[in-house]
């Protein structure tokens, strides 16, 4: 197994010491572990994002392999375990956290409470709603980076980012929906994705949001 200096080595040879640092440092909680979530964690892994707490209750299944980060043998795994397992073939030196249990309104401060920085990634609306209207009113300390609107195979330049209250970012084109039989496919859902881990990585990199 490649050993952590030399992992860092390869990082430090790209970026300044301090960009590392503050990554290092950073927790972050993703909310859904799907197409958007996945990729997500997957992409802070990378970066070097140095807690990473992973939250879901579902388990692969075979409808996932079109756009999410599993693969056939991780059918049937609860998804904390199955992206626990791809994130240490990744990274094993981060710090991963696995939460195997449905969000409500009622458990959002035990899982979340300390994280300032929190993905939304779940899959239906009412959920999305749920947790963005209980994390802002329960956890005034942290910042919610929600993705909505990317099905179907449709233009990826209407993917964007934008902020929509002070502790509430949004991404995705926030207008196609799963419905008339587009589907969700990797391309844009990945692209969503990759919106959200981008925004995670800049309110990291602000003072005051690694800690």
């Amino acid at each position: 197994m490649i050993d952590q200096k030399t992992l860092d080595a390869a990082f430090d040879a790209r970026f300044p010491h301090e960009i590392k640092d503050k990554l290092r440092q950073a927790k972050v909680a993703i909310a859904g572990l799907g197409g958007l979530g996945s990729n997500i964690a997957v992409m802070l892994a990378r970066s070097g994002v140095g807690h990473l707490k992973l939250v879901d209750f579902d388990r692969v299944d075979v409808t996932n392999l079109n756009r999410q980060m599993y693969q056939i043998q991780h059918l049937g795994q609860p998804k904390p375990d199955a992206l626990l397992d791809i994130l240490n073939h990744i990274n094993p030196y981060l710090k991963y956290e696995t939460v195997f249990t449905k969000v409500t309104a009622d458990n959002i401060v035990p899982i979340f409470d300390g994280f300032p920085l929190i993905c939304e990634a779940f899959d239906k609306p009412d959920q999305k709603a749920m947790l963005v209207q209980q994390t802002l009113a329960q956890l005034p300390n942290a910042t919610v980076v929600s993705g909505n609107g990317m099905a179907g195979i449709g233009n990826s330049n209407a993917i964007e980012t934008r902020q929509m209250m002070r502790r509430l970012y949004v991404c995705g084109d926030r207008q196609t929906d799963v419905g008339n039989g587009i589907g969700l496919v990797a391309p844009r859902v990945a692209i969503c994705a990759g919106h959200q881990a981008n925004k995670i990585l800049e309110l990291i990199l602000q003072e005051g949001n690694h800690e």
